[in-house]
């Protein structure tokens, strides 16, 4: 049991590392590409571990957590840190819950997931303390729906292969004996 508790605790570490050292670098080369209103944040593809481990949880959450602190040295204040992490926990929990459902082998419900849960969140999150003009069901919709297709893009577009490449290989089994 010891074990197990040790693995899990170290997948989660390392997706935690991997997570938030990705979104920083990432931010450091393209600034505001993965922490503005629209934004191509690359570290989200490893949102797919939720489908191969439940440590990528609580690992993808505290990475977010950890990226989202440089975002608020950055001056987008403590609420992206709340509300982004809280997205993030929410989606990858629904995705690692959605993860046996497949489309085409693909698990593509779960990989909707970070896409609806930071679309809402964060949208609205932009919507009430970014947009100087005072919050608008049209500004929540805008916001909404950009924070969701850069979501919808990194995991289809980068989700899909990595998925494909993981299960092809068997490379999911060896690193987290799923």
């Amino acid at each position: 049991m010891k074990k197990k508790t040790t693995l899990y605790i170290v997948q989660g570490a390392v997706i935690a590392a991997l997570y938030a050292a990705l979104t920083i670098g990432q931010n450091l080369l393209l600034p505001g590409s993965a922490s503005m209103a629209v934004q191509f944040r690359v570290a989200e593809v490893l949102t797919i571990l939720a489908f191969y481990t439940p440590a990528a949880v609580p690992g993808l959450t505290i990475g977010c957590v950890i990226a989202n602190i440089s975002s608020v040295m950055g001056g987008l204040g403590l609420y992206d840190m709340v509300f982004g992490s809280t997205a993030t926990l929410i989606a990858v929990f629904l995705m690692y819950l959605t993860r046996n459902v497949r489309l085409f082998n693909l698990p593509l419900l779960g990989m909707l997931m970070p896409a609806l849960i930071n679309g809402i969140i964060v949208g609205l999150e932009i919507s009430v303390f970014f947009d100087m003009g005072g919050f608008t069901f049209m500004g929540f919709l805008i916001a909404g729906g950009c924070v969701a297709l850069g979501e919808l893009a990194v995991l289809y577009v980068l989700g899909t292969p990595l998925v494909l490449t993981m299960e092809k290989s068997q490379l999911h089994k060896k690193l987290f004996n799923y």
